[in-house]
């Protein structure tokens, strides 16, 4: 990404723009954490953020709950926040599980222009209203969709509801192919995204769902990347995602090489768009695979169950260098090296899998990829991690990928009054962190409770209910003091004697932004 210094004549106008968006994209140097030290934060003035198809399944229901936590300072009485439905000009590409997988999701490169006449904008929940409209900070709202037509979704808040606006889709398939729970948080467009965990194996279906916000028509790119390095492509066409229209892309379309462990790179040419895969394993179910935080030398995962039954490593250098990687756990206590794991190469350009197990033996814990030493600087990589709980016919499967520190605070939206375990991990100091349970989409009051984590350790609990609550309600994660902390949230809900569940990592939600003081260099708080 290009950095410009600007001038201090052109701060003000620097200062509109840095207020008005909630979507910022890139890690933070050392000299970035300095500056915005030195400046004030404030609070956003606009979020986007988009979802995508829940499930084209006729036995699937989802669940979408909004929220935005009560800030300090932010005007009590303006704003708007809600989501319409995007276009899907591409509908016959969207098969990702419920009804046996019969679709060979060759649609998936026939369509990709998105100008084969398909249905265009179809019906949301509540028609063209616009869904989940928020009423107030601190309260959630939440509706239902049992419809196989469920579109993606496009939103906005606007003034009071944009700092910290979150939205989570989370879908239940009770049969076929697809079957599991599949959750989501809803995302914010960018350019730039790593999907390590796809998969172009014939007993995986992996769509990848571009959605395009904006007015004008988005050019992307997609590369897949295998063991050995890219996988052949059998098209270098790009695929453009038409005005406010969301296009799913079926990745082994993509190419004729067969991969069980590989990475996804999506770019746009022009403009920005949301990215999500969907995987669906015909054995082990499904669940979105969200994007990776942004390359980085040291990585967290946070929040691996203490009773999954297996979990594989997946990691993707993709500079020209090959990195070299201390592998650790951190559990309740401590850190540990699993055995026979010490270390893990990745040579630049190649997928690197490796499987791990039950690596956490009946105890809650988080990994932690951190360079292992020697000369020249380290390398940046992109991690994830899919996780098997269960056996046999009874397995589920979820996601967890490399997740970004919260610097501040950052929300889960949809918790019930049974199956949420919150995970939070301090991979080097110890931190303080205050976690606070929304009010009930159906009443009740917030109830907060403050917490320690040891450094190099993982607490996972049990999230605190509202008071008196009636109905789904959000979580609210803020880091008070100490070092680093990364979170996730696991909702479990048994269906069958399957333990369905879904994790979603729990980034920094970038309610507020560094407005520098005047003189300073911008380019210091901002990597867009």
């Amino acid at each position: 990404m290009n950095r410009t210094t600007l001038s201090l004549i052109g701060a003000a106008t620097a200062l509109a723009a840095v207020t008005s968006v909630a979507a910022l994209t890139g890690g933070s140097s050392d000299d970035a954490d300095a500056s915005a030290k030195a400046a004030t934060r404030l609070p956003v003035q606009r979020s986007t953020l988009l979802c995508p198809t829940p499930s084209s399944s006729d036995v699937s229901s989802t669940t979408y709950t909004a929220y935005t936590p009560k800030r300090d300072g932010v005007d009590a009485k303006d704003g708007t926040a809600g989501l319409l439905p995007a276009q899907n000009p591409s509908d016959d590409t969207t098969d990702p599980g419920g009804d046996g997988g019969k679709d060979d999701g060759k649609n998936g490169k026939d369509g990709r222009d998105g100008k084969d006449g398909g249905k265009g904008g179809q019906a949301a929940p509540g028609g063209d209203k616009p869904v989940l409209p928020l009423k107030e900070p601190g309260k959630p709202v939440t509706t239902e969709e049992s419809s196989a037509d469920a579109p993606a979704l496009i939103g906005t808040a606007d003034g009071r509801f944009a700092p910290g606006w979150t939205v989570q889709q989370t879908t239940t398939i009770d049969a076929g192919s697809g079957r599991g729970l599949l959750g989501t948080a809803c995302t914010a467009p960018d350019t730039d995204f790593w999907f390590p965990g796809v998969s172009t194996d014939r007993n995986r279906q992996d769509f990848v769902h571009l959605t395009n916000p904006d007015d004008a028509a988005a050019e992307v790119d997609l590369k897949l990347y295998g063991p050995s390095g890219r996988l052949k492509p059998s098209t270098d066409e790009a695929i453009t995602v038409p005005p406010r229209s969301t296009v799913p892309i079926l990745l082994s379309t993509l190419t004729d090489q067969r991969a069980a462990g590989a990475s996804l790179h999506v770019t746009t040419r022009t403009g920005r768009i949301g990215a999500a895969v969907q995987a669906v394993d015909q054995k082990a179910g499904s669940d979105w695979l969200p994007a990776s935080a942004v390359p980085s030398t040291s990585v967290a995962i946070p929040g691996i169950p203490k009773d999954a039954t297996s979990a594989r490593l997946i990691v993707f250098a993709p500079g020209s260098d090959d990195a070299d990687l201390k592998v650790r756990l951190a559990g309740p206590n401590n850190a540990i090296t699993p055995a026979g794991h010490e270390s893990l190469h990745v040579k630049s350009g190649m997928t690197t899998a490796i499987d791990l197990g039950d690596v956490t033996k009946g105890e809650p814990g988080s990994l932690l990829l951190t360079p292992e030493g020697g000369e020249g600087p380290a390398t940046p990589v992109v991690a994830a991690l899919q996780v098997t709980r269960g056996k046999g016919s009874d397995q589920e499967t979820a996601f967890i990928p490399a997740t970004a520190a919260i610097e501040r605070s950052a929300t889960a939206a949809d918790n019930r009054s049974k199956g949420s375990t919150l995970s939070l991990v301090a991979p080097r100091a110890s931190a303080k962190v205050r976690i606070t349970a929304s009010a009930g989409a159906e009443g009740g009051s917030p109830v907060s409770k403050t917490y320690e984590i040891k450094g190099g350790t993982t607490k996972a609990l049990e999230p605190p209910r509202p008071a008196s609550g009636k109905g789904p309600y959000a979580v609210t994660v803020e880091r008070l003091s100490g070092g680093p902390v990364h979170a996730s949230r696991m909702l479990a809900l048994a269906e069958g004697g399957v333990p369905m569940f879904t994790i979603q990592s729990l980034p920094d939600d970038r309610g507020t932004v560094a407005v520098p003081e005047a003189g300073q260099d911008l380019s210091l708080l901002n990597d867009d």
